[in-house]
């Protein structure tokens, strides 16, 4: 399979290199494109033996899956100025959030389309993607692509296209929700008078452990929150106030927000 990618930013290279990490394509049938000069030659030093180019010195391309990374802001930008033909049998395979198949479709005159929510931990091959599919998309299409999904980390299938937006709120965005409460985890650490580094260890290797717990238990969260919220004790006296300030209806209704904005994003 020869693969492009347009608009190779941080997810574009980060899908790049899980593809050739696997395997699952040689380096020179990766073809990476961008906008400017200085990102073209930053690429080829990082993909010495793929294509690198930049987005107006481009007239033809081959591959078998063209990968639309661009961010969504960006994409009428290429409908408008795209310097080749997008050929009938090659498929589309977008990472833009918001963006749906439909309107791909009608923006190119291409009905080859699958759409996919990935997230940033698909930069250490541990993420999550959602993703859905045009009608007409064979199943060996599918598990052709649900190969290189699966390389960034785990990827679901969702039959509703209407779904992707709620993944693109909830996992999507979610990396950036934990760096929030981590955040002001470390900043309440600090107002205890814990140095900065010393926090940040305290903070992050309690998420991880955290994590781990919640991964190796059939036990509800409820559970795992009373083994350690004893009566009167500490950890009571915060989720108490948690309570009290509505952190969890404040929560979901950010990400109740993040989906609207993904939906906004199509019109």
């Amino acid at each position: 399979m020869k693969i492009c990618v347009l608009g190779a930013g941080n997810m574009g290279v980060s899908f790049s290199k899980s593809f050739l990490k696997y395997e699952l394509i040689k380096a020179s049938d990766l073809e990476l494109i961008v906008r400017s000069d200085n990102k073209a030659e930053k690429l080829q030093s990082e993909f010495p033996k793929s294509h690198v180019s930049t987005f107006d010195k481009v007239e033809n391309i081959e591959a078998d899956l063209i990968i639309l990374a661009v961010k969504p802001q960006d994409f009428q930008y290429v409908v408008e100025h795209l310097p080749f033909k997008i050929k009938e049998n090659q498929m589309l395979l977008s990472i833009m959030a918001g963006v749906k198949i439909e309107k791909i479709q009608k923006a190119f005159n291409h009905k080859l389309v699958v759409r996919a929510m990935p997230n940033s931990p698909t930069l250490l091959g541990m993420g999550i993607t959602g993703y859905t599919a045009a009608d007409g998309i064979s199943f060996s299409q599918l598990i052709n692509i649900e190969r290189l999904l699966n390389s960034t980390g785990r990827s679901v299938y969702l039959e509703d296209e209407e779904q992707l937006d709620a993944v693109t709120a909830l996992s999507g965005s979610g990396p950036a929700y934990f760096y929030y409460i981590i955040d002001a985890m470390i900043k309440a650490g600090m107002e205890m008078g814990i140095e900065e580094n010393l926090s940040k260890l305290f903070v992050k290797q309690t998420m991880l452990g955290a994590y781990h717990l919640i991964n190796n238990s059939d036990r509800s969260l409820e559970d795992l929150i009373k083994d350690v919220a004893s009566k009167g004790g500490t950890t009571e006296a915060a989720l108490k106030n948690f309570n009290e300030n509505e952190l969890k209806s404040t929560i979901e209704k950010g990400i109740l927000a993040a989906e609207k904005r993904s939906k906004e994003l199509n019109a």
